[in-house]
């Protein structure tokens, strides 16, 4: 996630990471009943977004694999970030949604 960005690039990429991840909210909201879900696994999604170690190594090699995805942390610019947040936010009003629907009485929620 590097180079210069358009303003026009930052708003289609916050929309579509917020539109991508609640409908994955939601979707796994849906199947599981688990509310939060979605929000509690997203700094993993993250991660797997960011860095290009595998999974494994966060286990097997955390003495290598932590240190890279702090450097990769550390590149990163705002605009990442902000693309980042509109994910989460996806995430998190995906569970305000549910709530929502549960208290109108959706059951299937």
């Amino acid at each position: 996630m590097s180079g210069s960005v358009s303003l026009v690039q930052l708003i289609i990429s916050v929309v579509l990471f917020f539109v991508m991840f609640f409908g994955i909210g939601f979707l796994l909201n849906m199947l599981l009943r688990m509310t939060w879900l979605m929000a509690v696994l997203y700094p993993i999604v993250v991660v797997f977004i960011i860095d290009e170690v595998s999974f494994l190594d966060y286990i097997f090699k955390p003495g290598t694999a932590f240190p890279a995805l702090m450097d990769k942390l550390q590149v990163l610019q705002i605009v990442d970030f902000v693309i980042l947040a509109g994910g989460f936010g996806g995430a998190i009003v995906a569970g305000i949604v549910m709530i929502y629907l549960r208290k109108a009485g959706y059951r299937m929620f």
